[in-house]
C-alpha cells in the first residue's frame, strides 16, 4: 500500500503546489515585472512562497492521492480480492493511516516552527520589492511618470547608442501652481555608480520656470516673475534610487503570522491585560462621575500630605425631586442654556467614549488575529486526517482511478471545504462568531462526511446508486414504485406450474382478506390509536416478494412481464402511527397536527388498497397465464 500510495501522493503534492504557486504568481506579477530584480531575488520569493502555501496543498494532495489509489485498486477489482480474502477495508488502510498519522505530526510542527519564518522572510521580501523603483525604459511618443517627481516625453529614441530626440520634462517635484519645463532637441539618460541619482544630459534646449512668490525681489519687481534659460548643453541631477534595499525582518516577525504558539499566547495575554486594565480604568472613572452633580467621592487629605479616596453617602431626600417642574419655572433663555450645556456634554462624552472604543477595537482585532493563527496551527493536522478518510472511502466506492473522476471529485470537495474555511475565517476575524468556532467551522462540516463515507465503504453500501436514492424518496413521499425483472440465463429451481398458483391463490385470499377487513375509511380516533396492523402488511409484503421471487425463474417472457406488474407493499410509518393508544390519543387531542397526520395517513392507506386490488388483479391474470401454459403443455406432451 505504501509504495502504491508514496509516488501518487509524491506528484499530486508537487502539482497541488505548482497550482498554488501560479496563483501567487498571478496575484503579485504586476508588483514583480519591470523593476530589474535579480533571478536569485525571484528564485528566494518563491522558495518562501513554495514553503508557504504547503498548508493550502497537502490537505488537497492527500485528498487526490487516497482517492487515486483506492480507485486504481477497485477499478482493478484488487480490492475485492483482498475483501474475499478475509481482508477489511480498515486492515488496507491501517498502514496509510499510520503515515498520514505522522504527516499530520509534522505538519504541527512545520505550521509551528518552519511556517512562521517562511512566512516573514516572504513578505518581508514582497514588499522590498514593491518600495523598489521601476527599471527605466521610456517609451517613444508617451509620457514616462516613473520617476518620483518629473514627467518625461521623448519623441524619438535612438537603439543604437540611446541617444534621445524631443525631450520634454516636466518637472512637478515644487510647490508651484506651475511646473519647471525644460525642452531640449537631444540628450542621453545615465545614472551615477552608487545607482541613487539620474543623469539627465542635454543638448540645445529651453529652461522656462515660474518662480515662487513670496520672495524679497518678488516683492520689488511685482507679484508675478517668470524664468526662461537657453543652452547648449546642460546636466539635470535627478534623485532616484534604483537600489534594492531589503527591509528588516524585525517588523514582520512582530506580526501574528512571524510567531510560534508560545509566542502567540504570551502576545494575546499581554493584549488582553491591556484591554482588561483600560475597561477597569473606563469603569472608575464611569463610577466616579458626578451624579445629577452630586459627587460620588472625595479625597481626604491626611497630616502627612497624602490623600485617600472616600466614598460620599447618598443624599437621602424625604421625597422626589420634581425635575418638570424645576424646568418650567425657569427662562427661556435659561432653558436653552441648559440644553445646550446638556447637549453639549453628552456629544463630548461620546466623542471620548468613543475614542477609546477605537482602541480598544484595535487591540480586540490583534486578539483575534493571534487567537487564529493559534488555532490554524492544529487545524492543518486535522485537515490532513479528514481529507484521507474522505478520499480513501469515495476511491473504494466509486472505484474509478487515473486523474480524471478523482480530480473532478477533489477539486469539488476542496473547493467546498475552503469555501467553508474562508467564510468562517472572516466571521472569526470580524469577531461575528468565537475564533474557535469559526476556524474550527471546515472541519467540523467535513469530518461527518469522512466518518459516513468510511462507514459506507467498509459496509460495501450503494452510496451512488441512483436507484437507491430515487426509492428511499418514494418511501418517504409515499409515492408508487416500480419493478424491473429479466429474463435469467441461467435458472436454477424451475418454476412449478402447481406450486405457483398455489402461491398465487393464497396470495390472493390473504389481500382480499385485509381488504374486507379494512373495508372502509378509518375514523380520526380509530386512525390515530390503532391503524393498520402492522404484522399483517409484514406478511403480506413478504409472501408479495416471495411470489415474484418464484415468478422470476420462468423461462417465459410473458409471465415476468406480469409478474413486474405486482406492487411494492412498502411499510410507511403513516399506516400505523403508534403501538401505544395513550399516545394516539394525546396526537388526536393536538387538533393541528393530528388532523394533518390524519389526512396524510388516509390517503396513504387509500393508495395501499388500491395497491392490493391491484395485487388481486394481476393475481387472477397470472394464474390464467400459467393455466394456459400449463394446459399447453399437457396438449404438447399427448402430440
Amino acid at each position: 500500500m505504501l509504495k502504491t500510495f508514496l509516488p501518487l501522493f509524491m506528484m499530486t503534492f508537487f502539482i497541488c503546489l505548482f497550482i498554488v504557486m501560479m496563483q501567487f504568481l498571478w496575484k503579485y506579477i504586476d508588483e514583480l515585472v519591470g523593476k530589474g530584480l535579480s533571478v536569485d531575488l525571484i528564485a528566494e520569493l518563491f522558495f518562501y512562497a513554495a514553503l508557504s502555501m504547503i498548508p493550502l496543498a497537502l490537505p488537497l494532495s492527500i485528498l487526490l492521492a487516497s482517492l487515486m489509489t483506492f480507485g486504481n485498486l477497485g477499478e482493478h477489482f484488487e480490492l475485492t480480492a483482498m475483501k474475499s480474502s478475509g481482508i477489511s477495508l480498515l486492515t488496507v488502510m491501517k498502514p496509510l493511516t499510520v503515515f498520514i498519522a505522522l504527516v499530520s505530526v509534522g505538519a504541527f510542527f512545520f505550521q509551528n516552527d518552519v511556517l512562521p519564518q517562511s512566512q516573514v522572510k516572504m513578505w518581508t521580501l514582497l514588499f522590498s520589492m514593491r518600495q523598489k523603483s521601476p527599471t527605466l525604459d521610456i517609451p517613444e511618443g508617451a509620457i514616462y511618470s516613473q520617476i518620483p517627481g518629473y514627467n518625461l516625453y521623448v519623441k524619438q529614441k535612438n537603439p543604437k547608442n540611446d541617444k534621445l530626440y524631443g525631450i520634454l520634462i516636466y518637472d512637478v517635484s515644487i510647490s508651484s501652481t506651475y511646473p519647471r519645463i525644460v525642452a531640449a532637441d537631444s540628450g542621453s539618460l545615465s545614472m551615477t555608480p552608487d545607482k541613487t541619482h539620474l543623469i539627465l544630459s542635454l543638448d540645445h534646449g529651453n529652461w522656462y520656470e515660474d518662480l515662487a512668490a513670496g520672495t524679497t525681489l518678488d516683492t520689488q519687481l511685482g507679484n508675478e516673475m517668470y524664468r526662461r534659460e537657453s543652452f547648449k548643453s546642460k546636466e539635470i541631477i535627478i534623485p532616484y534610487n534604483d537600489n534594492f534595499n531589503r527591509m528588516d525582518d524585525e517588523t514582520m516577525r512582530s506580526q501574528y503570522i512571524g510567531k510560534n504558539i508560545k509566542e502567540l499566547r504570551q502576545t494575546i495575554d499581554s493584549v488582553n491585560q491591556r484591554v482588561d486594565s483600560m475597561g477597569n480604568a473606563v469603569g472608575r472613572e464611569m463610577r466616579a462621575m458626578p451624579v445629577v452633580g452630586v459627587p460620588t467621592s472625595r479625597v481626604n487629605f491626611k497630616t502627612d500630605g497624602t490623600g485617600e479616596i472616600v466614598l460620599v453617602k447618598p443624599v437621602k431626600m424625604s421625597r422626589p425631586v420634581d425635575f418638570d417642574s424645576i424646568y418650567a419655572s425657569m427662562s427661556p433663555t435659561a432653558r436653552m442654556m441648559l440644553l445646550n450645556g446638556a447637549i453639549s456634554r453628552v456629544k463630548m462624552e461620546k466623542q471620548n467614549y468613543e475614542f477609546r472604543s477605537y482602541a480598544m477595537e484595535d487591540d480586540n482585532l490583534v486578539i483575534r488575529r493571534h487567537e487564529i493563527e493559534l488555532q490554524k496551527k492544529f487545524t492543518l493536522s486535522l485537515a490532513c486526517l479528514i481529507f484521507f478518510f474522505i478520499g480513501a472511502p469515495l476511491g473504494a466506492i466509486i472505484r474509478k482511478g487515473g486523474l480524471g473522476t478523482p480530480i473532478v471529485i477533489s477539486v469539488i470537495l476542496f473547493i467546498v471545504y475552503y469555501v467553508i474555511d474562508n467564510m468562517g475565517y472572516k466571521l472569526a476575524r470580524d469577531g461575528r462568531w468565537p475564533v474557535w468556532q469559526g476556524i474550527w467551522l471546515s472541519s467540523a462540516v467535513l469530518l461527518p462526511l469522512g466518518i459516513f463515507l468510511t462507514k459506507k465503504a467498509v459496509d460495501d453500501s450503494a452510496v451512488f446508486n441512483a436507484d437507491a436514492y430515487r426509492n428511499f424518496f418514494r418511501r418517504l413521499l409515499g409515492l408508487h414504485q416500480t419493478r424491473h425483472l429479466t429474463l435469467k440465463e441461467v435458472v436454477i429451481e424451475e418454476v412449478n406450474t402447481t406450486v405457483a398458483l398455489e402461491k398465487v391463490a393464497t396470495l390472493k385470499a390473504h389481500c382480499q382478506q385485509f381488504l374486507e377487513r379494512y373495508a372502509g375509511r378509518q375514523s380520526y380516533l380509530t386512525y390515530l390509536c390503532q391503524g393498520y396492523d402492522k404484522t399483517m402488511l409484514k406478511d403480506l409484503t413478504t409472501e408479495v416478494e416471495d411470489v415474484v421471487d418464484y415468478l422470476s425463474n420462468s423461462r417465459d417472457q410473458l409471465l415476468l412481464n406480469k409478474a413486474m406488474d405486482f406492487p411494492i407493499i412498502r411499510q410507511l410509518l403513516t399506516y400505523h402511527i403508534t403501538n401505544y393508544r395513550h399516545v394516539g390519543t394525546a396526537l388526536a387531542v393536538v387538533f393541528p397536527v393530528g388532523l394533518v397526520l390524519y389526512l396524510v395517513g388516509t390517503r396513504h392507506q387509500a393508495n395501499l388498497k388500491r395497491e392490493l386490488s391491484t395485487a388481486v388483479r394481476v393475481c387472477d391474470e397470472v394464474s390464467d397465464i400459467l393455466q394456459q401454459n400449463h394446459d399447453n403443455n399437457q396438449e404438447i406432451s399427448q402430440q
